[in-house]
């Protein structure tokens, strides 16, 4: 008699659980944080068009005519403390709240961005008692805040106005079909990239200047920003070479691509602290922007 086990089939795994960023304490690295500090300059509250006002910071420099960089999410003390190194360079940090999606919609309309610059040029002016107007403007995003850079450089005519642009841990985007990770077959929602990657290749080509940083977190119901970087870096046709060594704030740096003034960097570290080095490091990051 033939055995009934012979008989069974085997056993059908259960489907894998949706993953998340790793909730792991991550002790390896030293995930150093910047702390508020004077700086030599002032501190203007923007209002404008969007509901959330905007953290304008001036140098002491009387000149007439400034750097801007506009960064999106993130604690506006750090974003200032990162350019007041800088010369005649002033800051304006926006917090919109949580999602890339928000960042996106406040920018939708044309003239938004145009607005913002207008109104903390204004704000700038009541300021000093005297017309400021922005030279060279660099935008700055961090996780989240990625979300306002892509719809801004969706726009020709604002891009061209844009010299450099700073991704810090954040450009995502979708799968497709929604949810369904690459390794199942999905594949990247390219609507979100297709204007960073109109960026970078001005960046390869030298005509402006683009640094993208990204950890190793996996969020799993959405793209990371290691598999956007690969997209990016595949349709910009730039290869990653494998890096070993020390970064900003104890960050380990695992990779370079670069391209005339185009870099991306890859760090080590798949926990909630890996992500905030990036932003503590811009101070660093943002140097090598404009190096």
């Amino acid at each position: 008699m033939a055995s009934s086990l012979g008989a069974q089939t085997p056993p059908v795994a259960p489907p894998m659980a949706p993953q998340q960023a790793s909730p792991m304490a991550e002790s390896t690295r030293r995930h150093e944080r910047l702390s508020p500090a004077a700086l030599p300059g002032d501190t203007v509250r923007v209002l404008w068009a969007a509901a959330s006002p905007a953290a304008l910071y001036l140098p002491r420099d009387e000149a007439a005519t400034l750097d801007l960089v506009v960064h999106f999410h993130g604690a506006p003390w750090l974003v200032h403390q990162a350019v007041a190194t800088r010369n005649r360079t002033a800051a304006l940090v926006l917090n919109l709240g949580s999602g890339s999606a928000v960042y996106d919609r406040t920018f939708t309309a044309a003239d938004a961005f145009a607005q913002l610059l207008s109104s903390a040029a204004q704000a700038a002016a009541q300021q000093r008692g005297k017309p400021v107007q922005w030279r060279r403007i660099t935008l700055s995003g961090f996780s989240a805040g990625h979300g306002a850079i892509r719809r801004i450089l969706r726009t020709p005519a604002l891009a061209a106005q844009v010299s450099a642009v700073l991704l810090l841990d954040g450009m995502h985007t979708s799968y497709v079909p929604e949810g369904t990770t690459l390794a199942n077959g999905g594949a990247l929602d390219s609507a979100n990239l297709v204007a960073l990657t109109a960026y970078a290749r001005r960046a390869a080509a030298g005509d402006a200047r683009m640094l993208i940083s990204h950890s190793e977190i996996f969020p799993g119901t959405y793209a990371s920003t290691t598999e956007t970087a690969d997209w990016l870096l595949r349709e910009t046709g730039v290869l990653r070479k494998p890096v070993l060594k020390w970064g900003p704030r104890g960050m380990q740096q695992l990779s370079e691509a670069r391209r005339g003034t185009f870099v991306v960097r890859g760090y080590a570290g798949n926990s909630a602290p890996d992500h905030v080095d990036h932003l503590h490091a811009m101070p660093e990051l943002l140097r090598d922007v404009w190096r």
